[in-house]
């Protein structure tokens, strides 16, 4: 039996083509505009617990890229982070209902922005109750390689028939089971999390992993893998699963003004180099969205 597709990967790197009907709210929430938030002295952000290298709890404490975005733009408006880790639900249409627009039935205080979220029109026009910042990241789907059991690939097709690890279910297992005609579906051997394909492959399962860059570059991190012992090679494939899609912060509709404000400081963060050193803590390389 399949779990459901990942939120954070399939709804980042597919477009919906069916708006979900959502049910109507019993009382409009109410966001808090750039003034509030800086009167308050806390900006409240929702991040996703489960979403290593980005965020996730180790120690019992919120780690991450994410994290230190989060905390940077909190000291950018001079005012205190309010962390918030989510659980992933079905789609990411439902976290953000949740998170900052029509909360939770037992009435929890709204985030007053929530990133990781897809940069995508199609998206941006089915959640009206949501505005969208400014990308900060470009995502892209990747294949780490180990170095002395298969040899580097220029397209999915020079794979042939060498085992691939992968998260079941995932953005990477779609794009994979269409690739080629489905040529690769027997190459694939799912995991329930990427986690899990990440220490099956580092402990020598299958030669190939399948990811997202910086899930494949945090998880050598993590494990202080040395980089020589493992190619990645990013996938380029036309077909109906992106292979590669832009990130961003997201607040409610009519916070625009708290919307262009954190827009603006990751546009500066961008540009002045925090942006990537941020992802170098980390052990992930940046790759900044289109136009950057």
């Amino acid at each position: 039996m399949t779990r459901p597709f990942p939120r954070r990967a399939l709804l980042a790197a597919t477009a919906v083509l069916l708006a979900a009907a959502l049910p109507p709210a019993t009382a409009p929430a109410v966001a808090r505009s750039l003034d509030a938030v800086r009167e308050d002295g806390t900006l409240r952000v929702a991040l996703y617990e489960d979403n290593a290298p980005f965020s996730a709890l180790r120690d019992g404490k919120p780690a991450g890229i994410e994290v230190d975005i989060a905390q940077a733009l909190a000291d950018t408006l001079k005012v205190k982070l309010d962390l918030r880790l989510i659980d992933a639900g079905e789609n990411s249409d439902g976290d953000l209902r949740l998170a900052l627009w029509r909360g939770d039935l037992a009435n929890s205080a709204l985030s007053d922005v929530m990133l990781h979220v897809p940069s995508d029109r199609m998206f941006a026009q089915r959640n009206e109750q949501i505005f969208t910042t400014r990308p900060y990241l470009q995502q892209r789907l990747a294949l780490a390689w180990r170095r002395g059991t298969t040899e580097d690939f220029e397209t999915l097709g020079d794979i042939g028939q060498t085992p691939i690890d992968v998260e079941g279910n995932s953005a990477s297992d779609a794009m994979l089971l269409t690739a080629n005609g489905g040529s690769l579906r027997t190459n694939l051997k799912h995991f329930k999390s990427f986690d899990e394909a990440a220490k099956a492959f580092l402990a020598g399962d299958a030669p190939i992993l399948a990811g997202t860059r910086s899930e494949i570059e945090g998880a050598l991190s993590d494990t202080k893998t040395p980089r020589e012992t493992v190619g990645i090679t990013q996938v380029k494939l036309a077909g109906p699963i992106k292979t590669s899609w832009e990130l961003c912060g997201a607040v409610k509709s009519d916070s625009r003004d708290l919307g262009y404000a954190i827009g603006d400081a990751m546009t500066a963060m961008i540009d002045n180099g925090t942006m990537k050193q941020i992802f170098a803590n980390h052990g992930v390389s940046y790759d900044p969205p289109t136009g950057y």
